[in-house]
Parts: structure tokens; sequence; C-alpha cells
């Protein structure tokens, strides 16, 4: 085979790739928008200690997006239902972290049996039901796009208007509730809001791997970083990086989306634990 045919081969091979990619730009928008504001959010829910509860979350949500899915109503309607469903039980009846684990434990399989079920009825294309636990490149439609990053702007907002006492009441609650923070407030608003930004996780990577883009990148950042704007700002990147980057490599491959978006997200992680590490062991030498 000559260069030039070489050429003609990777020219041909580019602009394939870029007409998939016309295709899936809804996905990649709405994955940047997830990747921001996941990895922002994401710090909370580390400092929190609720990575259980996107877990939890996920799961309701995928319930309602099964229901949604069966009966032919809007999919990421039915999606945020049912994360704003768990995210209210979560929120009022597991103020503790011990009966908020026990409510996790309990909702989790009651909403991964009713999607099961539902997904179980539903006699359409079989790719809609499987986008649903794992994302499909191709699952953001036009009208879904506007919802999507809607949320997603909605999410960023509130969460910049409470960072402050959220911040507060995530590192010391107590100290917090004494300076008259309204934590038990601040604690629901906060459920809320993960339970929109779950809802937009699922019609990306999938129910069963929301914390790959909610918790991982944030879990990166604080290996290398605490600084207060540092580590929300790694988190996001990372993010970004991991969702944009996850969708880019399917486009030209033959696999979901999730795969790729948790293996970057996985290597950021493990690339950040290893230089941690390190510093942290330069820190004690010296």
């Amino acid at each position: 085979m000559s260069w030039d045919d070489i050429l003609d081969a990777m020219v041909g091979g580019l602009a394939d790739y870029g007409a998939i990619l016309a295709l899936v730009q809804n996905s990649v928008w709405a994955g940047a928008v997830l990747g921001l504001v996941g990895g922002l959010i994401g710090v909370f829910v580390m400092q929190r200690d609720m990575a259980f509860a996107v877990h939890g979350i996920s799961e309701l949500s995928f319930a309602g997006a099964a229901l949604a899915l069966l009966v032919g109503f809007d999919v990421v309607t039915g999606s945020i239902i049912g994360s704003l469903i768990a995210a209210a039980v979560i929120g009022v009846l597991g103020a503790r972290a011990r009966d908020r684990n026990s409510v996790i434990g309990v909702l989790m399989p009651f909403g991964l049996g009713l999607g099961i079920l539902f997904l179980s009825l539903y006699s359409g294309r079989s790719a809609n039901r499987f986008s649903l636990l794992t994302g499909q490149i191709v699952s953001v439609q036009s009208g879904d796009l506007g919802w999507l990053i809607g949320i997603g702007a909605v999410v960023l907002v509130a969460l910049l208007l409470v960072w402050r006492p959220l911040r507060f009441d995530s590192l010391d609650p107590q100290s917090a509730a004494a300076r008259g923070v309204p934590t038990r407030w601040i604690s629901l608003g906060f459920m809320l809001l993960l339970g929109l930004i779950v809802a937009v996780a699922v019609h990306i990577i999938g129910a069963l791997l929301v914390m790959a883009l909610l918790v991982t990148p944030a879990a990166a950042a604080m290996r290398v970083s605490s600084g207060p704007v540092a580590v929300p700002v790694l988190a996001a990147v990372f993010g970004v990086v991991s969702a944009v980057g996850g969708i880019l490599l399917a486009v030209a491959g033959t696999l979901p989306v999730s795969p790729y978006i948790t293996t970057i997200s996985f290597l950021i992680y493990l690339v950040c634990r290893i230089a941690g590490g390190r510093r942290d062991r330069v820190t004690r030498a010296g």
C-alpha cells in the first residue's frame, strides 16, 4: 500500500468520525455539563460521606425512567421524579449517618427491583432498556438536551448560591448548627440538587455507573489537593475530561459509552492517588 492510499484511508476515517460525531453532539454537550456540575457537587458528596447515597438515588431514578418508558411518558421527567423522591426520602429520614445508610440500603434493592420489573414488561427496543442501565451514546435526543442542560445550570447556580453554608455544614455540622446555619434545610436542599444531577447522569452513563462522574473526580482531586478552590476546580476538570473524553472515544468504538467514561475516570483517580502518595512521603521525609 502506497503512502497516498494510507493518507486517503486516514482522511476517509476522519471524515467518518466527524460525521458520527455530528450525530452525537447532544451527548457531548450534555456530558460536558454533567462532568462540570457532577465534579463540583461530588466534592460535597465526599465531604459529607454520601457516596452510597448517589447509588441509592440512581436506583430510584432508574425505576422512574423505566416506568416512564413502559407507559410512553417522557423518560427524562420520569427519571427526575424518581431521583427527587429518593433524595427527599433520604434527606428527611436519613439525617444521621447511621439512619441514612439504613434508608439507602432499603431503597436501593426496592428501586432496582421496580426498574427491572418495568423493563421486563416493556416490549419496545432493547437498546432503550440497556441504555438506562449502562448509558448509550445516542440516548440524548434534541428534545432532551435543553432539559438536561437546564437542569445542570439550575443545580450549578443553586450550588454556588449555597456554597459557603453548605461547605461549613459539610466540614463541621455541629459548629454550623451552633452558628445558626439551617443545617436541616441545607442538607435537604443539597439532597434535592444531588437528585437532579443524578437524573442527568442516568441518561449519559447509566444508572449503574453514576458514581464514576459524581464521586470519582472529586475523590481524585482530594488526593492531590486540599485547597478550598483547587479541589472543586480539579474535580470539575476531571469530570469534564472523563465525560467528554469517554464520549469522543466511544464515537470511534463499538462499546457503550460507559466503559470509556469509567476507565478514564478511574485512570485519573489512579494517577492522582500515586501522585498524592508520593507527595505525602516527601512531606513526611522532609
